[in-house]
């Protein structure tokens, strides 16, 4: 792979909602959230010491919706036992500047009642749904006109599934995650180039700024913002994995550091307490294969009125989707759409 110099793109997103200024974010995700309490719970012989790298590097700031019930889906996971997280890539910790950005990386992770699966759902920024507020728009605008809490009742309108936490990643933190990997290794299934790195097709090994620009291009791939939103949840797999692969979790040292440093840049909402971390991660059950990677159904492509490409959701497919998150289904879902 050949390494050059890399530059930022210039000119303003020609789809994007607002804002004027084109601000570079993590493609990537937060799907590490899930690595952090995941690997407490697998790393039981030094938790105490992950867990205090945890809480003490851990940030917190983000507001949830408020909580009206004709606002909100009721809290049907208390009765399954099931947890869903909001996970958004900004390029800012600040909770008061999320309203300046978009969120071009959306992700829902759900977490069975075992606690032996989770699954990763990606929503491809060009799906038009509904802003409450604010009427149809691509579902990142959500975040640019009301930062994470309008991003989540977005999700809420669209799923009817209530949501329990969000996190957000920023873009150092992408950075530093894969470098403290000393690298993750997907499968490309497009060859193509883009600032200055190369990537060629089948397995390829990426860390750094090689692994940014490889989960944000789109318009050198043949399904442009969806196979981006493939390459994303491949990495997201790729970092579980490696997470907590024995080479990993056998160095006290490394794992511990990942952790911390991985902490350094999420923000969370502010009901998400430490002692529900610690809960969440000692009831967890999973290994990197216990990750099922999904994207939200859409049934095709279409512009709107004013020229806008957007990505046309599929409702009965959505309806189905919903069903089996609402009711702890998701393995019988996977298993009717096993690509998602």
């Amino acid at each position: 792979m050949t390494q050059a110099t890399v530059t930022r793109e210039s000119g303003p997103d020609d789809d994007a909602p607002t804002p004027k200024k084109r601000r570079l974010l993590p493609k990537i995700l937060i799907g590490v959230a899930v690595v952090l309490v995941v690997a407490i719970g697998a790393g039981l012989i030094y938790a105490a010491t992950i867990e205090r790298s945890l809480t003490k590097n851990l940030n917190r700031g983000v507001e949830l919706p408020t909580d009206e019930s004709s606002l909100r889906p009721p809290k049907e996971a208390q009765e399954t036992g099931t947890l869903n997280y909001v996970l958004l890539g900004s390029d800012s910790r600040d909770p008061g500047n999320e309203g300046n950005g978009r969120s071009d990386t959306i992700l829902v992770v759900h977490l069975n009642a075992k606690r032996d699966k989770a699954y990763i759902i990606s929503f491809p920024r060009d799906m038009y749904v509904n802003i409450p507020g604010y009427g149809k728009n691509k579902i990142n605008a959500g975040f640019a006109f009301g930062g994470a809490p309008l991003a989540v009742r977005t999700l809420e309108d669209l799923t009817g599934v209530r949501m329990d936490h969000v996190v957000l990643i920023d873009f150092e933190g992408f950075i530093r995650l894969t470098e403290d990997l000393r690298g993750v290794t997907v499968t490309n299934k497009t060859a193509f180039s883009a600032q200055g790195f190369d990537y060629p097709e089948g397995k390829i090994t990426i860390a750094g700024e090689e692994a940014l620009w490889f989960v944000r291009e789109r318009k050198l791939l043949p399904g442009g913002d969806l196979d981006r939103a493939e390459n994303q949840r491949n990495v997201i797999k790729a970092i579980v994995q490696k997470g907590l692969s024995v080479q990993v979790l056998s160095d006290p040292a490394t794992f511990i550091n990942f952790v911390g440093n991985v902490a350094k840049h999420l923000t969370v909402d502010n009901d998400l307490s430490d002692a529900e971390i610690r809960r969440t991660a000692l009831s967890l059950r999973l290994t990197g294969k216990d990750i099922e990677l999904l994207q939200a159904p859409i049934s095709g492509f279409a512009t709107t009125g004013d020229g806008q490409s957007i990505d046309v959701v599929d409702t009965a497919k959505m309806a189905e989707l919903s069903r089996a998150m609402k009711k702890d289904k998701l393995s019988e879902y996977v298993k009717k759409y096993p690509q998602g």
